[in-house]
């Protein structure tokens, strides 16, 4: 019997809760909402699409989930921007409660399946990671094999160009199956897009309106899969423009039909290439060479350190590489089951690294045993510092450590911190210096730990702190650059401001040439910038085009040999000429985060990427 010609059933889709500890509302329109679906025996399952938090802190997240449990029917939740950008528990929590960020099931034969499309860590555009990609491509052949199933896709962001990076990488996969369209949220509002050919449809928020109505989706499938807006009146009124019915807690509840798509076998037939990525430059620049290229396991999201001939890096799925810095092979790896997102630091034989199950870790470089750890209380996600047989690195807990890097004893530990660290911290003559998500910048005394002094950008908004960037010093003066877009610099010892200005627009990043007379900064559009970095005053050396579009990677500039190395969020890298800002050569290595690069000289420079790559580039 033909499955299309009795299939009829329903189930719900929630998308876009923002549940948050300050705002009460979100969570009243949640309970309002499943409350609804409960007296609804025509949904037979719901599935939850992302932003399902606010901040993605934990007593969100386990807010959110104590209210999904009182569902009736079953549920399934996939992370979205909210969960994965924001949290001191490196955006583990979300896998912790829910105990993944991604469901697949079977429902009256057909086939359901969902994962995060959000970013990790960062402000950047939609991205899946490539363990995720790998994962839904096992998945859906598995289901292909098995038969024909109708299949479902659900993702939080919508997969097409300026919303996910490597949208392109998802729907090679997608389009080979009896996909019938992909559903999710993130605009807040009923639309329908194509991607690659490929129904993808966003749904509304369940937050209220500015009418004071908040709803969700309902999608029935039959000989068509039907759309539905149910929209929950404000409490105690009555929708005038449609006949309503009451719903528990005194909503009452309108349905509006507005979409309906056909339901059956799906032949894509071939993508438009001219949709891909264009990597033309590539032949532009001929003298652009790849040394070597390679895959990791999972994404990337910080920068590889190297000891002269080795590189360490670790990556989204837990594990960190030592690989032949002149070959590309791998020499050893060692896994600590979850994501690794601060950068390494490597000193006498001695790798130093922070995870998010909490740890940080001391290997032998050459071995890959570990040599000590130091359990913290929360995910550890800042970089490494090492400095006279010290590390330096912070985490989630609000803490900054110093270790001895070969007995792992702390030798101090700050704890003032009222949020997380991210950076790394820098060591300039006798202290340290690092920002953290609690809008402080921070000088501490490397002998002891103790406070010298904390600076504020006169902000309250935490996602406008100094945290991400790497400061730099020379000549007294400590430079960093925020999402608040300005570019600052205080004086070392007493973290008075010396120039403060947002002329520019920067965002995140800053760098030091080697003789320490420039800083240097990318701006939100196209343009680098170099500032003197001796005045008492803001003195603009040059300013470069350089063509990147609009841009907010916080990945540092760096100096090398007269070259200055520059990342951006969609997998172009430049070659700048250092003293005048001429751009000398660009190349396109993927479309998605290229980290903080690590210069080996003018000529050689490795890059890793958020698709999980690594790429040694040089310049005949």
């Amino acid at each position: 019997m033909n499955i299309l010609s009795i299939l009829l059933f329903s189930f719900a889709l929630l998308t876009d809760t923002h549940i948050s500890t300050s705002n009460p509302h979100p969570m009243e329109d949640l309970q309002r909402s499943i409350a609804d679906i409960n007296q609804n025996p025509e949904i037979e399952f719901v599935v939850v699409t992302g932003d399902l938090t606010e901040s993605g802190d934990r007593a969100s997240i386990e807010a959110v989930k104590a209210a999904l449990d009182q569902l009736s029917v079953p549920y399934y939740a996939a992370s979205g921007n909210h969960e994965t950008t924001w949290s001191e528990s490196g955006v583990m929590d979300f896998t912790r409660v829910f105990g993944d960020s991604r469901f697949a099931f079977t429902h009256r034969g057909m086939y359901f399946i969902g994962f995060n499309s959000g970013p990790v860590i960062r402000m950047a555009d939609g991205h899946v990671a490539p363990q995720d990609i790998a994962w839904l491509k096992h998945n859906l052949d598995s289901v292909s094999k098995a038969g024909d199933a109708p299949i479902f896709v659900f993702t939080h962001y919508p997969l097409k160009n300026g919303d996910v990076d490597n949208w392109y990488d998802v729907t090679d996969v997608v389009r080979q199956h009896n996909v019938q369209c992909i559903m999710g949220g993130h605009y807040h509002r009923n639309l329908l897009f194509d991607c690659d050919g490929i129904a993808d449809v966003l749904n509304r928020s369940n937050l209220r309106d500015k009418d004071g109505t908040n709803g969700y989706s309902i999608i029935t499938i039959t000989d068509s899969i039907r759309f539905y807006e149910r929209v929950l009146s404000p409490i105690g009124e009555t929708p005038s423009n449609s006949a309503a019915s009451n719903s528990p807690q005194g909503a009452s509840y309108i349905i509006r039909h507005w979409l309906s798509l056909s339901f059956g076998k799906k032949d894509y037939g071939a993508s438009d290439a001219s949709l891909r990525p264009d990597f033309s430059v590539n032949k532009a620049y001929k003298q652009v060479k790849r040394v070597w290229h390679k895959s990791l396991r999972g994404g990337i999201y910080s920068t590889p350190v190297t000891d002269g001939k080795s590189l360490f890096v670790g990556d989204d799925v837990g594990v960190m590489y030592s690989i032949d810095q002149k070959t590309g092979a791998t020499n050893w790896t060692f896994d600590t089951g979850m994501r690794i997102v601060g950068s390494p630091a490597v000193s006498d034989g001695v790798v130093v690294f922070g995870s998010t199950n909490y740890n940080i870790y001391g290997l032998d470089a050459k071995t890959g045993e570990a040599l000590w750890h130091v359990a913290t209380n929360q995910a550890v996600m800042g970089a490494a510092t090492i400095h006279d047989g010290i590390a330096y690195i912070g985490g989630g807990d609000g803490r900054m450590f110093a270790i001895d890097i070969h007995t792992g004893k702390v030798k101090w530990s700050f704890d003032e911190l009222k949020n997380y660290v991210l950076t790394r911290p820098l060591v300039y003559e006798d202290k340290l210096y690092f920002g953290t998500w609690d809008t402080h910048f921070y000088s501490l005394n490397l002998a002891d730990g103790s406070l010298v002094w904390k600076w504020n950008n006169g902000k309250g908004n935490p996602k406008l702190s100094p945290a991400s960037v790497w400061p730099v010093a020379a000549n007294g003066k400590v430079f960093i650059t925020a999402p608040d877009r300005y570019f600052t610099c205080l004086d070392a010892e007493t973290g008075a401001e010396i120039w403060r200005t947002n002329e520019y627009k920067v965002r995140e990043t800053v760098g030091l040439s080697e003789d320490g007379k420039t800083v240097y900064s990318k701006c939100m559009w196209d343009t680098i910038v170099a500032l003197d970095a001796t005045s008492d005053d803001v003195q603009l050396r040059w300013a470069s085009h350089a063509d990147f579009g609009y841009e907010h990677n916080p990945a540092m500039p760096l100096e090398k040999d007269g070259t200055l190395w520059v990342s951006t969020k969609n997998g172009l890298l430049l070659g700048m000429d250092a003293q005048t800002g001429e751009v000398r050569w660009r190349h396109k290595i993927g479309n998605s985060i290229l980290n903080t690069p690590l210069p080996l000289s003018g000529k050689d420079c490795i890059f890793t990427s958020s698709e999980g790559t690594i790429t040694y580039i040089r310049v005949k």
